[in-house]
């Protein structure tokens, strides 16, 4: 797989339709936002910022003040991927938010979605 794409997509063309999914279901933006801090160590200022920069995933995430090592208890399926066989580090950190944002859709509380 080319993972060129998934590196060059920015973040902020990426972030609506996360928090779209999440509202379309009763969630909220906060809730994403939330889940985005949780992963990366990033706080509204930064992620706001990130946003108006247009930071593409691979500077979003290699940027990102600290990658949260629960992360790894995040597996399963998305996209028809298992996440825990992803070998890309970048391209599994993104599928990691999908599925937490994918949870958050789907009615898991918040507690289950940041691994507590």
């Amino acid at each position: 797989m080319d993972n060129t794409r998934i590196y060059r997509m920015s973040f902020a063309s990426v972030y609506p339709h996360y928090i779209q999914k999440a509202e379309k279901k009763g969630r909220t933006k906060e809730e994403v936002d939330e889940i985005i801090f949780w992963l990366t160590g990033y706080d509204m200022p930064a992620l706001q910022q990130l946003i108006a920069d247009k930071t593409d995933f691979e500077h979003f995430f290699n940027r990102a003040p600290r990658f949260n090592i629960n992360a790894t208890k995040i597996t399963g399926v998305i996209c028809g991927y298992r996440i825990e066989n992803i070998e890309d580090p970048l391209v599994q950190k993104v599928r990691y938010l999908d599925k937490l944002v994918d949870e958050l859709a789907k009615g898991k509380s918040m507690e289950k979605i940041l691994r507590k």
